[in-house]
C-alpha cells in the first residue's frame, strides 16, 4: 500500500512547529544543566525529582522493543492509553466538520468520548448478536470522510476477541486509519497484531500496562505503528508527558516479566473457576465466553444483583444499557478468595428469592 499519513492529517499540524523542550537540544545525561530553569539544590522529598525527565521515554523504549518485537521508533507512550486515543483523533479528525469516527458497539466508551469532546463526528456499526465484527457492515460505512476505526480486542466489556483475519481484511480494505486496542491482548490464546505493523503503515495498536502488568496507578499506554505515525503524536503531545517516577517503575517491570506471566496465569485460572460459579447460579441466564480478564454476565433482574452487591461492598460493572447487553454486568476477576465471596454472596441471594 502506498500509504501516506500526511494525506489523513489535519492540514494545519504539517507546518506546526511542536514545542522544544529543553532536552530536546541536548540528550546526554551528564554536564551542568543551566537550560531549563530547574531548582539545581534537589528536591523537597527525599526522592529526587528536581530534574525533567527524558520528554521520549527512550530508555523505556529500549528495553519495550524486543518485548514487542518492534523497533523503538514505533512506540509511543501516553497518560494511559486515553492520551493515544485523544491525539489520533486530534491529529486527524477536523472538529465540526463532516470528518468521523467509526465505532463497534458495545465497545470502550473512550473512543465515543474523545471523539466528542473534540467536536468529531461518530458513526456506529453495532457488533453482531455473538459480539463478532459485522464485517460487511463495516467496510459500507466508510466513505471519504472516515479518518478513524476503533476495534477493541479482546473486546471491552464483552471480553472476547475479534476474529483476526476479519480485522486484517478491513485494514486492507479502507483509506483511514485501524486502531485496534489490545488492552487485554495478555490474557488472550491468541496473538497481538502487532508482527503486523509493517505491511499494513494504516493499522495502529494499542496496548496498556494497567492490565496484566498490574500497573494501573501509574497510567501508562502504549501505541505502536509506523515510524511516521509516531513522530506525528511526539510532534503533538505535552512535552514531558510520562514523568521521571512512571519512567523508573516502568524499567523495574519490565525487568520482571515472568511476574506478569505468573499473574496472568493465576488470573486466567480464577477467571474459569468463577465462571464455573456463576453458571450454576439459577438467575444467571449466560455467562459470555472470554479471553481477558473480565466475564460478561447476562442475569435474569441485573439490575437488583447489582444493588445486591453494592450493599455488600462488592463493585461490579453496570453494563445493562451498553448496546446487545441487556441485563448484563461486566464482572472483573479478581484474588481467589475475593472471587469466592463474590459467589457466596450471589448464591446467598439466589436462596433469598421466591420460588
Amino acid at each position: 500500500m502506498n500509504w501516506k499519513h500526511e494525506a489523513l492529517l489535519r492540514p494545519h499540524l504539517l507546518t506546526l512547529t511542536p514545542y522544544s523542550s529543553a532536552r530536546d537540544e541536548y540528550t546526554g545525561t551528564e554536564g551542568i544543566f543551566l537550560d531549563a530553569n530547574e531548582n539545581p539544590l534537589g528536591s523537597t522529598t527525599d526522592v529526587p525529582v528536581n530534574r525533567y525527565p527524558d520528554p521520549y521515554q527512550w530508555a523505556v523504549k529500549q528495553r519495550l522493543a524486543p518485548l514487542k518485537g518492534v523497533r523503538p521508533v514505533q512506540i509511543f507512550l501516553g497518560n494511559g492509553s486515553d492520551e493515544a486515543i485523544d491525539l489520533l483523533i486530534r491529529a486527524f479528525c477536523e472538529p465540526g466538520t463532516a470528518e468521523h469516527v467509526i465505532l463497534t458497539p458495545p465497545t470502550y466508551g473512550m473512543y465515543e468520548v474523545s471523539a466528542n469532546v473534540n467536536h468529531v463526528g461518530v458513526k456506529k456499526v453495532p457488533l453482531t448478536s455473538d459480539f463478532a465484527l459485522d464485517e460487511a457492515a463495516l467496510l459500507a460505512s466508510v466513505d471519504a470522510h472516515t479518518k478513524l476505526i476503533w476495534l477493541c480486542s479482546p473486546n471491552n466489556p464483552t471480553g472476547n476477541l475479534l476474529d483476526r483475519e476479519a480485522m486484517l481484511r478491513v485494514v486492507r480494505g479502507v483509506n483511514c486509519l485501524v486502531v485496534v486496542d489490545e488492552a487485554y491482548v495478555d490474557f488472550a490464546p491468541e496473538s497481538t497484531l502487532l508482527p503486523e505493523l509493517d505491511a499494513h503503515p494504516n493499522l495502529v495498536v494499542i496496548q496498556t500496562f494497567s492490565k496484566a502488568w498490574g500497573l494501573a496507578g501509574l497510567r501508562v499506554g502504549m501505541a505502536f505503528g509506523s515510524e511516521e505515525l509516531i513522530r506525528i503524536l511526539n510532534k503533538i503531545k505535552p512535552p514531558y508527558n510520562l514523568n521521571l517516577l512512571t519512567q523508573q517503575h516502568l524499567l523495574a517491570a519490565l525487568r520482571r516479566v515472568s511476574e506478569k506471566d505468573r499473574m496472568v496465569g493465576e488470573l486466567l485460572t480464577n477467571r474459569e473457576t468463577l465462571r464455573a460459579g456463576l453458571e450454576r447460579l439459577p438467575f444467571v441466564e449466560r455467562v459470555f465466553p472470554s479471553d481477558s480478564n473480565q466475564l460478561l454476565v447476562r442475569f435474569r433482574d441485573s439490575a437488583a444483583v447489582f444493588r445486591h452487591l453494592l450493599d455488600q461492598k462488592i463493585i461490579v460493572r453496570d453494563r445493562s444499557k451498553v448496546t446487545l447487553c441487556d441485563n448484563c454486568l461486566r464482572i472483573s476477576v479478581g484474588t481467589a478468595d475475593e472471587d469466592a465471596r463474590l459467589l457466596a454472596e450471589l448464591t446467598e441471594f439466589a436462596a433469598a428469592q421466591p420460588a
